[in-house]
């Protein structure tokens, strides 16, 4: 089994992949998290991408692609993983699309988390973190006990610079020029699942993992 699970930021698609990856004992791949571990790595690829990361640019299309390869290679991704932040274009769909194929390999499906843009903002510029021990909270869906002070470390929470209501509004507009387009792209190859993400996250991921029970050999 190979998933995509696409949304916008905010829409939950992290929260959901876990949890897939957890119920079917499938490899999670975070597109962020493998860059970061080839990173600390530094082997070639890792190296590459840290002249990008420290600069503060995004890592090239050719990268991103090239480091993906390389961890699907990995014996815990035989049995079958779920990418989460991969693709964000076309361009990178159709490379996966090649990438699989030589290695007589098919995406199973791809799950769309969707969530109205309203939605999306209040999710996001709500979210508040200990600047201690990094935990989060929402001041709307999971406040501090008290005083927007952290439960743990008592010291007040803050809102992240990727949070402020201006950040966000450039990272849907991204999102929607980039990566929304995949959308229509899986839609056409038959592929696309779309998911109401508006709801709780246990009925959200019920709905999941129906779809996949769904198509399993034996049902």
């Amino acid at each position: 089994m190979i998933f995509i699970f696409l949304g916008a930021p905010g829409s939950g698609k992290g929260t959901q992949a876990t949890l897939t990856a957890e119920k079917y004992r499938l490899t999670q791949i975070c597109t962020g998290d493998i860059l970061r571990e080839a990173v600390q790595r530094k082997d070639a690829l890792g190296l590459k991408a840290a002249d990008y990361m420290t600069a503060g640019k995004l890592v090239p299309d050719d990268l991103v692609i090239d480091i993906i390869e390389q961890r699907i290679e990995r014996a815990n991704c035989k049995r079958g993983f779920l990418l989460d932040g991969f693709p964000r274009t076309i361009e990178q769909a159709k490379r996966l699309g090649k990438m699989l194929k030589q290695r007589n390999r098919a995406l199973s499906e791809v799950f769309y988390i969707k969530v109205e843009e309203k939605q999306l903002i209040r999710r996001l510029t709500g979210r508040r973190i200990c600047p201690q021990c990094s935990k989060l909270y929402h001041i709307e869906f999971n406040p501090p006990k008290r005083d927007e002070l952290c439960d743990i470390c008592h010291i007040p929470v803050v809102q992240r610079k990727d949070d402020s209501p201006e950040v966000v509004l450039s990272r849907l507009e991204v999102y929607r020029q980039k990566t929304e387009p995949l959308v229509k792209y899986y839609q056409k190859k038959d592929m696309l699942i779309p998911v109401e993400g508006n709801g709780k996250v246990d009925e959200i991921f019920r709905e999941i993992s129906q779809k996949i029970d769904g198509f399993l050999p034996g049902n």
